[in-house]
């Protein structure tokens, strides 16, 4: 990651950045000075630095009838990610202790199905991360997967990590591998069946109560995945795959 992709996460623009490091190389400069070492207009290096003041990495000190800006040392960076740090921390723990309970709690009684659509890598993540995320909150820790051949070279590519972190959280995982292929892990079990024509296709499905989702691969190999939440549907979908475990 470049230097000015870190300082985005730290909510410094880049042309925040290239103030920052215009007054780091030249030292304390006018608001002209700095436009123009900066390749900006004078009214958006202004307001610009206003922001980065605000931010505590510049100072100014006047000079005459003049203001005069100089960075401040890019130790003060550190501090600032270690604030933002202590502000995620906290933000988690409020949305863990507070917001999330409180947002649940407007969705509508009688609603008892919720259905979202996640579509590319990212979405593919995000859905690998509630399935950790849920089944860690389970007393068992314990999931279920019936999984075909053609998407297991796909379905860790966003998440490269996800066993090793599934392990971790001692998160148990039974699979009815489709198709030849996969190995047993760490606090996994697997079994086989070989269904003709089904095991060229590509999918995935995971049940980890009070969710479902079906993952496949559209044209292109790009990973779609659709998640329910239905008690219903889960329920059939458990007692499918608990009867064929147990014939297998």
């Amino acid at each position: 990651m470049q230097t000015i992709e870190v300082l985005q996460t730290l909510g410094i623009e880049p042309r925040e950045s290239r103030i920052y490091f215009a007054l780091l190389e030249y030292g304390p400069a006018s608001i002209r000075d700095i436009a123009d070492k900066a390749r900006l207009n004078r009214g958006t290096a202004y307001e610009l630095l206003k922001k980065m003041h605000d931010k505590g990495i510049v100072s100014y000190f006047p000079r005459g009838k003049r203001k005069f800006f100089s960075a401040e040392p890019p130790a003060r960076l550190l501090d600032l990610a270690e604030q933002q740090q202590r502000n995620v921390h906290t933000a988690i723990q409020q949305l863990q202790s507070q917001i999330i309970p409180a947002l649940n709690s407007l969705k509508p009684e009688q609603v008892n199905t919720n259905v979202h659509y996640y579509e590319g890598d990212d979405g593919l993540e995000l859905v690998l991360k509630d399935i950790l995320n849920t089944v860690a909150a389970t007393p068992d820790k314990q999931y279920c997967v019936f999984s075909t051949k053609l998407i297991r070279n796909f379905l860790y590519r966003p998440f490269p990590n996800y066993t090793r972190q599934r392990v971790r959280a001692g998160i148990k995982v039974r699979v009815i591998a489709i198709g030849d292929g996969g190995e047993n892990a760490e606090l996994s079990e697997r079994k086989w069946i070989n269904l003709g024509g089904l095991g060229e296709a590509a999918a995935y499905i995971a049940i980890y109560p009070p969710k479902l989702a079906m993952i496949s691969l559209s044209q292109g190999d790009i990973p779609t995945a659709t998640v329910i939440e239905s008690a219903p549907l889960v329920t059939t979908q458990q007692l499918l795959f608990d009867t064929l475990w147990e014939r297998l």
